[in-house]
């Protein structure tokens, strides 16, 4: 079943339909369980230390682990985090590695 993850420690979803995370343990277990989304929104600053790096690395951890298939076909991403430098982690960690992925399958 295919559903979307909205990532953030204080903020709620605009928009019905999401299911929220507010932690980075909360979320790795969560894809863990359910599989990967369709879409992700990320807020980067999650509370104290944690940030949503921890689940960008999980994230790709599990699609290597699966030889490339555990993210889906037509998988978004965004990120709605004010902190600008945690935004750019994000986008480059994340974006490369589905750019390289999707090199790699063609």
């Amino acid at each position: 079943m295919s559903y979307r993850l909205f990532i953030d420690d204080l903020r709620n979803p605009a928009s019905p339909g999401w299911v929220v995370a507010r932690d980075s343990d909360t979320t790795i277990k969560l894809l863990e369980a359910r599989g990967c989304p369709a879409e992700i929104s990320f807020d980067h600053d999650l509370g104290g230390d944690d940030t949503a790096m921890r689940v960008v690395r999980r994230l790709v951890e599990l699609d290597l682990d699966a030889g490339g298939t555990y993210i889906p076909s037509g998988f978004q991403f965004s990120v709605h985090s004010a902190n600008p430098v945690g935004r750019e982690n994000i986008q480059a960690l994340l974006g490369r590695y589905l750019a390289f992925r999707g090199e790699e399958r063609d």
